[in-house]
Protein backbone atom coordinates (compact mmCIF):
# COMPACT_ATOMS: atom_id res chain seq x y z
CA UNK A 1 0.00 0.00 0.00
CA UNK A 2 1.09 3.30 -0.85
CA UNK A 3 0.85 5.70 2.05
CA UNK A 4 0.40 9.64 0.95
CA UNK A 5 4.04 11.51 1.25
CA UNK A 6 3.08 14.23 3.53
CA UNK A 7 2.33 10.90 5.84
CA UNK A 8 5.83 9.97 5.24
CA UNK A 9 9.53 10.54 5.69
CA UNK A 10 11.97 10.22 3.16
CA UNK A 11 14.45 9.81 5.68
CA UNK A 12 14.58 8.21 8.91
CA UNK A 13 16.12 8.04 11.98
CA UNK A 14 19.91 7.73 11.64
CA UNK A 15 21.52 8.97 14.37
CA UNK A 16 22.83 11.83 11.96
CA UNK A 17 21.90 15.60 11.73
CA UNK A 18 19.68 14.72 8.66
CA UNK A 19 17.41 17.72 8.76
CA UNK A 20 20.36 20.06 8.90
CA UNK A 21 22.22 18.72 5.95
CA UNK A 22 18.99 19.15 3.67
CA UNK A 23 18.73 22.30 4.83
CA UNK A 24 22.64 23.08 4.13
CA UNK A 25 22.06 21.76 0.50
CA UNK A 26 18.86 23.95 -0.12
CA UNK A 27 20.52 26.85 1.08
CA UNK A 28 24.03 26.35 -0.67
CA UNK A 29 21.89 25.45 -4.23
CA UNK A 30 19.17 26.04 -5.87
CA UNK A 31 16.42 23.46 -5.79
CA UNK A 32 16.65 22.69 -9.93
CA UNK A 33 20.27 23.14 -9.30
CA UNK A 34 20.08 20.18 -6.46
CA UNK A 35 17.31 18.31 -7.95
CA UNK A 36 15.77 18.19 -4.20
CA UNK A 37 12.87 20.16 -2.94
CA UNK A 38 14.27 20.02 0.59
CA UNK A 39 10.96 21.51 2.37
CA UNK A 40 9.68 18.20 1.31
CA UNK A 41 12.66 15.98 2.70
CA UNK A 42 13.09 18.09 5.84
CA UNK A 43 9.28 17.50 6.46
CA UNK A 44 9.38 13.76 5.38
CA UNK A 45 12.27 13.10 7.46
CA UNK A 46 10.77 14.40 10.51
CA UNK A 47 7.49 12.35 10.04
CA UNK A 48 9.12 9.31 9.15
CA UNK A 49 11.51 8.94 12.47
CA UNK A 50 10.71 5.82 14.69
CA UNK A 51 8.03 4.05 12.22
CA UNK A 52 8.06 0.41 12.95
CA UNK A 53 8.82 -1.99 9.63
CA UNK A 54 9.88 1.38 7.91
CA UNK A 55 12.35 0.03 5.45
CA UNK A 56 10.22 -2.85 4.41
CA UNK A 57 7.33 -0.69 3.95
CA UNK A 58 8.92 1.58 1.19
CA UNK A 59 10.83 -0.49 -0.79
CA UNK A 60 7.68 -0.58 -3.04
CA UNK A 61 6.12 3.28 -2.47
CA UNK A 62 7.10 4.77 -5.98
CA UNK A 63 5.90 8.29 -4.40
CA UNK A 64 8.89 7.59 -2.09
CA UNK A 65 11.61 6.97 -4.25
CA UNK A 66 10.64 9.51 -6.52
CA UNK A 67 11.61 11.73 -4.25
CA UNK A 68 15.69 10.06 -4.12
CA UNK A 69 15.57 9.59 -7.95
CA UNK A 70 15.54 13.26 -8.18
CA UNK A 71 19.35 13.03 -7.08
CA UNK A 72 20.31 11.46 -10.05
CA UNK A 73 20.91 12.79 -13.67
CA UNK A 74 20.14 9.14 -15.78
CA UNK A 75 19.27 9.34 -19.36
CA UNK A 76 15.51 8.33 -19.55
CA UNK A 77 15.74 7.79 -23.05
CA UNK A 78 17.80 4.34 -22.41
CA UNK A 79 16.93 2.27 -19.72
CA UNK A 80 20.69 1.47 -17.80
CA UNK A 81 20.37 -1.88 -15.84
CA UNK A 82 24.22 -2.23 -15.54
CA UNK A 83 24.84 0.02 -12.79
CA UNK A 84 26.23 -3.44 -11.36
CA UNK A 85 29.37 -2.14 -13.79
CA UNK A 86 29.83 1.66 -12.43
CA UNK A 87 27.10 3.69 -10.81
CA UNK A 88 25.92 6.89 -11.68
CA UNK A 89 26.81 9.50 -8.99
CA UNK A 90 24.08 12.01 -7.40
CA UNK A 91 24.06 15.37 -8.79
CA UNK A 92 25.46 16.97 -5.47
CA UNK A 93 28.65 14.41 -5.97
CA UNK A 94 28.96 15.84 -9.69
CA UNK A 95 29.29 19.15 -8.51
CA UNK A 96 31.40 19.02 -5.35
CA UNK A 97 33.96 17.10 -7.83
CA UNK A 98 33.70 19.77 -10.42
CA UNK A 99 33.99 22.19 -7.51
CA UNK A 100 37.01 20.82 -5.97
CA UNK A 101 38.63 20.04 -9.50
CA UNK A 102 38.07 24.17 -10.23
CA UNK A 103 39.76 24.92 -7.17
CA UNK A 104 42.70 22.72 -7.40
CA UNK A 105 43.07 24.42 -10.98
CA UNK A 106 43.42 27.70 -9.45
CA UNK A 107 46.67 27.22 -8.24
CA UNK A 108 47.32 23.15 -8.10
CA UNK A 109 50.58 22.67 -6.21
CA UNK A 110 48.93 24.93 -3.44
CA UNK A 111 45.73 23.97 -2.94
CA UNK A 112 45.81 20.19 -4.40
CA UNK A 113 48.96 19.66 -1.82
CA UNK A 114 48.40 21.74 1.49
CA UNK A 115 44.44 22.12 1.35
CA UNK A 116 42.52 18.97 -0.60
CA UNK A 117 45.29 16.22 0.65
CA UNK A 118 44.85 17.14 4.11
CA UNK A 119 41.07 16.87 3.53
CA UNK A 120 41.11 13.62 2.73
CA UNK A 121 41.44 12.40 6.37
CA UNK A 122 38.06 13.80 7.23
CA UNK A 123 36.47 11.72 4.02
CA UNK A 124 38.82 8.72 5.73
CA UNK A 125 37.56 9.03 9.12
CA UNK A 126 34.11 9.04 8.01
CA UNK A 127 34.08 5.85 5.69
CA UNK A 128 36.01 3.71 8.77
CA UNK A 129 33.53 5.00 11.37
CA UNK A 130 30.66 4.24 9.06
CA UNK A 131 31.68 0.62 8.37
CA UNK A 132 33.02 -0.27 12.07
CA UNK A 133 36.70 0.01 11.57
CA UNK A 134 39.57 2.36 12.61
CA UNK A 135 40.84 5.58 10.61
CA UNK A 136 43.99 4.07 10.66
CA UNK A 137 42.99 1.00 8.92
CA UNK A 138 41.63 2.49 5.85
CA UNK A 139 43.46 3.72 2.52
CA UNK A 140 41.55 5.25 -0.25
CA UNK A 141 42.41 4.00 -3.51
CA UNK A 142 41.09 3.82 -7.11
CA UNK A 143 39.07 0.80 -7.51
CA UNK A 144 39.02 -2.79 -6.34
CA UNK A 145 41.53 -3.64 -8.46
CA UNK A 146 43.92 -1.56 -7.52
CA UNK A 147 43.15 -2.41 -3.46
CA UNK A 148 43.15 -6.23 -4.34
CA UNK A 149 46.37 -5.96 -6.29
CA UNK A 150 48.05 -4.27 -3.42
CA UNK A 151 47.39 -7.69 -1.41
CA UNK A 152 47.78 -10.10 -4.08
CA UNK A 153 51.12 -8.65 -4.83
CA UNK A 154 52.13 -7.59 -1.61
CA UNK A 155 52.95 -10.73 0.11
CA UNK A 156 55.82 -12.18 -0.21
CA UNK A 157 55.36 -15.69 -1.45
CA UNK A 158 58.06 -18.46 -2.83
CA UNK A 159 58.29 -20.97 -5.29
CA UNK A 160 55.56 -23.53 -4.94
CA UNK A 161 53.16 -21.46 -2.33
CA UNK A 162 49.93 -22.11 -3.17
CA UNK A 163 46.77 -19.30 -3.60
CA UNK A 164 43.16 -20.15 -3.67
CA UNK A 165 40.01 -18.28 -5.26
CA UNK A 166 36.96 -19.77 -7.01
CA UNK A 167 36.35 -19.93 -10.79
CA UNK A 168 33.65 -17.16 -10.54
CA UNK A 169 35.90 -14.55 -9.16
CA UNK A 170 37.20 -11.21 -10.85
CA UNK A 171 38.92 -11.79 -14.18
CA UNK A 172 41.62 -9.32 -13.60
CA UNK A 173 42.24 -10.71 -10.08
CA UNK A 174 42.59 -14.46 -11.65
CA UNK A 175 45.04 -13.01 -14.11
CA UNK A 176 46.89 -11.39 -11.01
CA UNK A 177 47.71 -14.49 -9.48
CA UNK A 178 48.05 -15.98 -13.13
CA UNK A 179 51.00 -13.35 -13.82
CA UNK A 180 52.28 -14.60 -10.37
CA UNK A 181 52.32 -17.93 -11.40
CA UNK A 182 54.45 -17.27 -14.21
CA UNK A 183 57.10 -14.72 -12.63
CA UNK A 184 57.28 -15.90 -9.06
CA UNK A 185 56.33 -19.99 -9.15
CA UNK A 186 53.45 -20.06 -7.28
CA UNK A 187 50.31 -22.35 -7.56
CA UNK A 188 46.69 -21.13 -8.31
CA UNK A 189 44.14 -23.73 -7.13
CA UNK A 190 40.28 -22.64 -8.31
CA UNK A 191 37.38 -24.34 -6.71
CA UNK A 192 33.64 -24.14 -7.79
CA UNK A 193 30.92 -23.10 -6.47
CA UNK A 194 27.48 -24.12 -6.80
CA UNK A 195 25.19 -21.86 -8.84
CA UNK A 196 23.52 -20.67 -7.03
CA UNK A 197 24.26 -21.76 -3.74
CA UNK A 198 22.56 -21.52 -0.28
CA UNK A 199 24.24 -23.60 1.87
CA UNK A 200 27.01 -21.69 3.42
CA UNK A 201 28.16 -24.87 5.16
CA UNK A 202 29.16 -25.96 1.65
CA UNK A 203 30.87 -23.10 0.43
CA UNK A 204 33.29 -23.73 3.44
CA UNK A 205 33.82 -27.03 2.87
CA UNK A 206 34.96 -26.63 -0.55
CA UNK A 207 37.72 -23.86 0.28
CA UNK A 208 38.37 -26.00 3.55
CA UNK A 209 38.98 -28.79 1.18
CA UNK A 210 41.44 -27.22 -1.17
CA UNK A 211 44.03 -26.46 1.60
CA UNK A 212 46.92 -27.81 1.85
CA UNK A 213 50.36 -27.69 3.24
CA UNK A 214 51.29 -25.18 1.05
CA UNK A 215 48.47 -22.63 0.91
CA UNK A 216 49.73 -19.47 1.80
CA UNK A 217 46.44 -17.16 0.90
CA UNK A 218 43.06 -17.24 0.06
CA UNK A 219 40.71 -14.61 -2.21
CA UNK A 220 36.77 -14.50 -2.29
CA UNK A 221 34.44 -12.08 -3.65
CA UNK A 222 31.98 -11.25 -0.60
CA UNK A 223 29.22 -11.03 -3.56
CA UNK A 224 30.18 -12.70 -7.23
CA UNK A 225 29.69 -10.12 -9.62
CA UNK A 226 28.30 -12.47 -12.22
CA UNK A 227 25.68 -13.98 -10.07
CA UNK A 228 25.27 -11.69 -7.07
CA UNK A 229 25.93 -14.46 -4.72
CA UNK A 230 26.87 -13.19 -0.99
CA UNK A 231 29.29 -15.35 0.51
CA UNK A 232 29.88 -16.55 4.22
CA UNK A 233 33.11 -14.24 4.47
CA UNK A 234 33.08 -14.61 8.46
CA UNK A 235 33.01 -18.53 8.72
CA UNK A 236 35.77 -18.83 5.54
CA UNK A 237 38.08 -16.37 7.60
CA UNK A 238 37.93 -18.51 11.00
CA UNK A 239 38.10 -21.82 8.81
CA UNK A 240 41.50 -20.15 7.21
CA UNK A 241 42.57 -18.85 10.64
CA UNK A 242 42.96 -22.38 12.01
CA UNK A 243 44.81 -23.32 9.04
CA UNK A 244 48.58 -23.65 8.50
CA UNK A 245 49.23 -21.26 11.50
CA UNK A 246 46.16 -18.87 10.15
CA UNK A 247 45.89 -18.55 6.45
CA UNK A 248 45.19 -15.06 5.37
CA UNK A 249 42.13 -14.51 3.69
CA UNK A 250 41.72 -10.99 1.22
CA UNK A 251 38.26 -10.16 0.21
CA UNK A 252 36.66 -8.68 -2.85
CA UNK A 253 33.89 -6.25 -1.88
CA UNK A 254 33.52 -4.73 -4.79
CA UNK A 255 29.59 -5.55 -5.43
CA UNK A 256 28.90 -5.50 -1.26
CA UNK A 257 29.86 -2.18 0.21
CA UNK A 258 26.96 -0.29 0.46
CA UNK A 259 24.79 -2.11 -1.59
CA UNK A 260 23.42 -4.23 1.64
CA UNK A 261 23.59 -3.20 5.60
CA UNK A 262 27.11 -4.68 7.13
CA UNK A 263 30.16 -3.90 9.04
CA UNK A 264 33.93 -4.82 8.04
CA UNK A 265 34.34 -5.34 11.06
CA UNK A 266 31.97 -7.82 11.58
CA UNK A 267 33.77 -9.82 8.82
CA UNK A 268 37.10 -10.35 10.92
CA UNK A 269 38.95 -10.26 7.67
CA UNK A 270 42.53 -8.80 7.61
CA UNK A 271 41.93 -7.05 4.49
CA UNK A 272 39.31 -6.10 1.92
CA UNK A 273 38.95 -3.97 -1.83
CA UNK A 274 36.22 -2.12 -2.70
CA UNK A 275 35.56 0.10 -5.89
CA UNK A 276 33.32 3.26 -4.05
CA UNK A 277 31.86 3.84 -7.59
CA UNK A 278 29.71 1.17 -7.60
CA UNK A 279 27.32 1.23 -4.92
CA UNK A 280 28.05 3.62 -2.92
CA UNK A 281 27.64 6.04 -6.24
CA UNK A 282 30.93 8.00 -5.50
CA UNK A 283 32.52 9.15 -8.07
CA UNK A 284 34.15 6.96 -10.81
CA UNK A 285 37.77 6.05 -10.19
CA UNK A 286 37.55 6.05 -6.12
CA UNK A 287 38.20 3.07 -4.14
CA UNK A 288 39.19 1.89 -0.49
CA UNK A 289 41.36 -1.07 0.80
CA UNK A 290 40.70 -1.94 4.67
CA UNK A 291 44.26 -3.62 6.06
CA UNK A 292 43.81 -4.43 9.47
CA UNK A 293 46.42 -2.30 12.08
CA UNK A 294 48.85 -5.33 12.66
CA UNK A 295 48.94 -6.68 9.04
CA UNK A 296 49.83 -2.98 7.35
CA UNK A 297 53.72 -3.54 8.12
CA UNK A 298 54.16 -7.03 6.55
CA UNK A 299 52.12 -6.19 3.20
CA UNK A 300 54.14 -4.20 0.67
CA UNK A 301 52.54 -1.27 -1.37
CA UNK A 302 52.12 -1.65 -5.06
CA UNK A 303 54.20 1.87 -5.61
CA UNK A 304 57.28 1.92 -3.51
CA UNK A 305 57.00 4.04 0.24
CA UNK A 306 59.82 5.24 2.38
CA UNK A 307 60.38 2.96 5.35
CA UNK A 308 59.07 5.12 7.81
CA UNK A 309 55.47 4.53 6.58
CA UNK A 310 56.11 0.83 7.10
CA UNK A 311 52.95 0.92 9.34
CA UNK A 312 51.57 3.72 8.00
CA UNK A 313 47.74 3.02 5.98
CA UNK A 314 48.80 5.75 3.62
CA UNK A 315 51.75 3.91 2.36
CA UNK A 316 49.25 2.66 -0.21
CA UNK A 317 48.44 5.91 -1.02
CA UNK A 318 52.02 6.61 -3.04
CA UNK A 319 50.57 6.48 -6.38
CA UNK A 320 52.55 9.71 -7.63
CA UNK A 321 50.64 13.12 -8.67
CA UNK A 322 46.85 12.46 -8.74
CA UNK A 323 43.62 14.95 -8.26
CA UNK A 324 41.94 15.12 -5.04
CA UNK A 325 38.80 16.01 -6.19
CA UNK A 326 37.95 12.57 -6.96
CA UNK A 327 38.33 11.45 -2.94
CA UNK A 328 36.56 14.88 -1.09
CA UNK A 329 34.11 13.91 -3.16
CA UNK A 330 33.47 10.74 -1.81
CA UNK A 331 31.96 13.09 1.54
CA UNK A 332 28.84 13.71 -0.77
CA UNK A 333 27.99 10.21 -1.93
CA UNK A 334 28.42 9.37 1.98
CA UNK A 335 26.22 11.62 3.46
CA UNK A 336 23.58 10.33 0.60
CA UNK A 337 23.60 7.21 1.39
CA UNK A 338 23.35 7.55 5.01
CA UNK A 339 20.55 10.04 4.70
CA UNK A 340 19.21 7.28 2.94
CA UNK A 341 20.31 4.82 5.17
CA UNK A 342 21.91 1.45 5.02
CA UNK A 343 18.67 -1.02 5.62
CA UNK A 344 16.09 1.29 3.14
CA UNK A 345 18.28 1.62 0.47
CA UNK A 346 19.26 -2.34 0.85
CA UNK A 347 15.05 -3.33 0.72
CA UNK A 348 14.53 -1.20 -2.60
CA UNK A 349 17.51 -2.84 -3.81
CA UNK A 350 16.41 -6.03 -3.21
CA UNK A 351 12.62 -5.44 -4.05
CA UNK A 352 13.64 -3.82 -7.33
CA UNK A 353 15.55 -7.17 -8.40
CA UNK A 354 12.55 -9.46 -7.02
CA UNK A 355 10.07 -7.74 -8.96
CA UNK A 356 11.81 -8.31 -12.58
CA UNK A 357 13.03 -11.82 -11.73
CA UNK A 358 10.19 -13.20 -10.54
CA UNK A 359 8.16 -11.91 -12.84
CA UNK A 360 9.83 -13.54 -15.74
CA UNK A 361 10.33 -16.65 -13.80
CA UNK A 362 6.23 -16.35 -13.29
CA UNK A 363 4.98 -15.29 -16.95
CA UNK A 364 7.55 -17.29 -18.78
CA UNK A 365 6.60 -20.41 -17.44
CA UNK A 366 4.60 -21.92 -20.38
CA UNK A 367 6.89 -19.99 -23.31
CA UNK A 368 8.94 -21.11 -25.68
CA UNK A 369 12.29 -19.79 -23.87
CA UNK A 370 11.99 -20.10 -20.55
CA UNK A 371 13.80 -18.23 -17.66
CA UNK A 372 16.55 -20.25 -15.26
CA UNK A 373 17.78 -18.25 -12.40
CA UNK A 374 21.24 -18.50 -11.56
CA UNK A 375 20.60 -16.10 -8.71
CA UNK A 376 19.45 -16.88 -5.22
CA UNK A 377 15.96 -14.98 -4.34
CA UNK A 378 16.35 -16.16 -0.15
CA UNK A 379 17.67 -12.48 0.69
CA UNK A 380 20.70 -13.95 3.43
CA UNK A 381 22.58 -15.16 -0.09
CA UNK A 382 21.59 -11.48 -2.33
CA UNK A 383 20.54 -8.47 -2.84
CA UNK A 384 20.32 -6.13 -5.89
CA UNK A 385 22.28 -8.37 -8.67
CA UNK A 386 20.27 -11.30 -10.83
CA UNK A 387 21.67 -13.32 -13.15
CA UNK A 388 18.88 -14.96 -15.30
CA UNK A 389 19.51 -17.46 -18.12
CA UNK A 390 16.74 -18.72 -21.07
CA UNK A 391 16.71 -21.91 -22.58
CA UNK A 392 17.41 -21.80 -26.24
CA UNK A 393 18.48 -18.20 -26.00
CA UNK A 394 22.06 -17.13 -26.88
CA UNK A 395 22.53 -14.16 -24.17
CA UNK A 396 24.73 -12.06 -26.12
CA UNK A 397 22.67 -12.08 -29.17
CA UNK A 398 19.99 -11.23 -26.79
CA UNK A 399 20.99 -8.26 -24.74
CA UNK A 400 21.99 -7.15 -28.60
CA UNK A 401 18.18 -7.27 -29.13
CA UNK A 402 17.14 -5.65 -26.31
CA UNK A 403 19.08 -2.94 -26.69
CA UNK A 404 18.80 -2.72 -30.79
CA UNK A 405 15.03 -3.06 -29.95
CA UNK A 406 14.30 -1.12 -26.84
CA UNK A 407 17.17 0.87 -25.75
CA UNK A 408 17.86 -1.53 -22.83
CA UNK A 409 21.38 -2.17 -21.42
CA UNK A 410 22.19 -5.46 -19.85
CA UNK A 411 24.86 -7.54 -20.32
CA UNK A 412 26.20 -10.93 -21.03
CA UNK A 413 27.53 -13.21 -18.92
CA UNK A 414 29.52 -16.04 -20.59
CA UNK A 415 31.08 -18.63 -18.26
CA UNK A 416 32.94 -21.73 -18.58
CA UNK A 417 30.02 -23.28 -16.02
CA UNK A 418 27.04 -21.01 -17.16
CA UNK A 419 25.68 -17.90 -19.23
CA UNK A 420 22.76 -15.52 -18.30
CA UNK A 421 22.11 -12.03 -18.87
CA UNK A 422 23.01 -9.71 -15.61
CA UNK A 423 20.37 -7.26 -14.72
CA UNK A 424 21.60 -4.64 -12.03
CA UNK A 425 18.76 -1.84 -11.48
CA UNK A 426 19.43 1.53 -9.03
CA UNK A 427 17.95 3.56 -6.55
CA UNK A 428 16.95 5.60 -9.96
CA UNK A 429 15.31 2.61 -11.35
CA UNK A 430 11.49 2.98 -12.24
CA UNK A 431 9.08 0.29 -11.53
CA UNK A 432 7.77 1.85 -15.34
CA UNK A 433 11.47 1.03 -16.62
CA UNK A 434 11.63 -2.25 -14.82
CA UNK A 435 8.10 -3.05 -16.39
CA UNK A 436 9.27 -2.38 -20.22
CA UNK A 437 12.00 -4.30 -20.17
CA UNK A 438 10.21 -7.61 -18.57
CA UNK A 439 7.76 -6.86 -21.76
CA UNK A 440 10.77 -6.78 -24.16
CA UNK A 441 12.02 -9.78 -22.67
CA UNK A 442 8.74 -11.64 -22.40
CA UNK A 443 8.60 -10.95 -26.16
CA UNK A 444 12.06 -12.64 -27.01
CA UNK A 445 10.71 -15.47 -24.39
CA UNK A 446 7.69 -16.18 -26.40
CA UNK A 447 8.83 -15.10 -29.89
CA UNK A 448 12.47 -15.97 -29.92
CA UNK A 449 15.14 -13.93 -31.46
CA UNK A 450 14.94 -11.77 -34.65
CA UNK A 451 16.15 -12.74 -37.89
Amino acid sequence: MTIPLDRRAFLGAIGLPGAGVLLALAASRSRAEAGFDADRFESALREMSGTPGEASDLASDESFWALAQQAYTPDRSMINLNNGGVSPSTRVVQEAMKRHLDLSNTAPSYYMWRIQEPQRETVRQRLARHWGVSTEEIALTRNSSESLQICQLGFDLKPGDEVITTTQDYPRMLSTFRQRERRDGIKLSLIKIPIPCEDDAEVVSRFEAAVTPRTRMILMSHVINITGQILPVRRVVAMARAKNGGIPVVVDGAHALAQFRFQISDLECDYYGVSLHKWLAAPHGTGLLYVRKDKIKGLWPMMAARSEQDEDIRKFEEIGTHPAANWLAIAEALTFHQLLGDERKEARLRFLRNYWARALLDAGKDARHPAKLHTSLDPRFSCAIGTVQFEGLDSTKLCEALWDRHKIHVIAIKHEEFEGVRVTPSLYTTREELDRFIEAVLGFMRNGLPG
